[in-house]
């Protein structure tokens, strides 16, 4: 019977370990609050895994480690390094193939559809760190993949969407969002997230390279407005967030001034290319529909 580790306990950690438990594989999920879901073949671990020993011996004899945990949004910079460095080093100490939940922002401010293969040419400090954790695994030497999501959307999703948009919009409040409400974007769904962390993680043409989580493309105003129809909810109203608002909230908590760096250039839609995932890996995007009856 194949073994896993997942480190991080959120809605892609969770969904991750329950299609590999109902494969019959067993599953050990490791986090600060040891966390996940509820399963037979899914062990829960409280652990600190920049504990580089603790989380080797957590880590020995599985045969993949998948890497979903982030630290605190605004402390990426100072914290993710030690994170990154003590899983790596696991991993260089057992073997096991290494899968790596990342995101889009090393690509930097750029014009799409974005490949996998676009350089990583961020300039702002998360999208450097992210650029830096890819890298310095890939030269490492170990069996290792990244998957890139975009923004994610779905039950348990944590993002701009489900925490500024979901519940304003069933709820007929005004919605106050920091992207333009108009302009193409890409979404990536957390259960299609989780299929393509397992799809990689069987298939050895997806080591050492990246891969995009496919994701469906449409404007904040029009995916709210898809929830509110789902949900019965009225028109949504959408205004969207200044400059100077985030500026202003960013004397509250700190979250809100890390938003100036991943805003895209006004007017230019935000697209990746998710062909090669449902070519090589089979993996497709759910429809949207689908996704916001989950969260309903």
């Amino acid at each position: 019977m194949k073994s896993h580790v997942i480190v991080g306990r959120g809605a892609a950690a969770s969904k991750t370990a329950l299609l590999l438990a109902e494969d019959g594989e067993r599953v050990r999920m490791i986090s600060r609050t040891g966390g996940g879901p509820d399963h037979p073949l899914v062990e829960k671990v409280a652990a600190d895994v920049t504990d580089t020993d603790r989380l080797t011996e957590l880590t020995e004899g599985a045969d993949t480690l998948f890497s979903t945990a982030a630290p605190p949004y605004h402390a990426w910079p100072e914290q993710f390094p030690a994170l990154a460095g003590s899983l790596l080093t696991a991993v260089q100490r057992t073997g096991v193939a290494y899968v790596m939940l990342g995101n889009l922002y090393a690509y930097g401010p750029v014009d799409g559809p974005i490949t996998p293969d676009f350089p990583l040419t961020a300039t702002g400090r998360k999208g450097l760190v992210r650029a830096r954790i890819w890298e310095e695994a890939a030269a490492s030497g170990v069996k290792v993949t990244e998957v890139r999501a975009a923004q994610f959307y779905g039950a348990g999703a944590f993002s701009v969407f489900s925490l500024m948009v979901q519940r304003q919009v069933v709820e007929g409040r005004l919605v106050l969002v920091p992207q333009e409400l108009d302009v193409p974007h890409s979404y990536s769904a957390i259960g299609d997230t989780a299929r393509t962390l397992v799809a990689a993680s069987r298939h050895e043409q997806a080591y050492g390279r990246a891969w995009h989580v496919p994701t469906s493309t449409l404007s904040v105003r029009e995916l709210a407005g898809r929830l509110a129809a789902l949900s019965g909810a009225p028109e949504p109203r959408m205004e969207e967030m200044t400059e100077r608002d985030l500026t202003l909230l960013a004397f509250t908590e700190p979250f809100w001034a890390e938003l100036h760096e991943v805003l895209t250039k006004p007017g230019h839609p935000f697209v990746i290319d998710y062909s090669e995932t449902e070519k090589i890996l089979g993996v497709s995007a759910t429809p949207v529909d689908d996704v916001l009856r989950e969260v309903l």
